[in-house]
């Protein structure tokens, strides 16, 4: 059996998985952010907010879905589980790079509107 297709599955598991858990997450605790920008309007602030979130699952699924073109060809178990390991690790590594990016934006523009 092909190591790959194995690997891509459960590398797209695994990365899905985070992804919609983060991006549940961000969600729900985004729109306060998203309410300070925009006050008093809540219903285009929820709107918004949902904007984001689907902008965010389709960006990093995409992505995910996009590095597996870049695969080598997996020739064991061990480095079928350190090419899994090392891909995710990225992935992990840019979605959290990529909140807290936008975590430091959204503050120092909030900070620049209360000023």
């Amino acid at each position: 059996m092909n190591l790959n297709i194995i690997g891509y599955f459960i590398y797209l598991g695994i990365t899905v998985f985070i992804i919609l858990k983060v991006g549940k997450i961000c969600y729900r605790n985004g729109n306060i952010y998203v309410l300070e920008l925009i006050p008093n309007h809540a219903d285009i602030c929820q709107k918004i907010n949902q904007v984001l979130l689907l902008a965010y699952y389709l960006l990093n699924i995409g992505y995910c879905a996009m590095t597996l073109i870049s695969w080598q060809k997996i020739q064991s178990f061990p480095n079928l589980v350190e090419t899994i390991g090392t891909k995710t690790a990225i992935i992990i590594f840019i979605i959290s790079l990529l909140h807290y990016l936008n975590i430091i934006i959204l503050t120092k523009y909030i900070h620049k509107l209360i000023k």
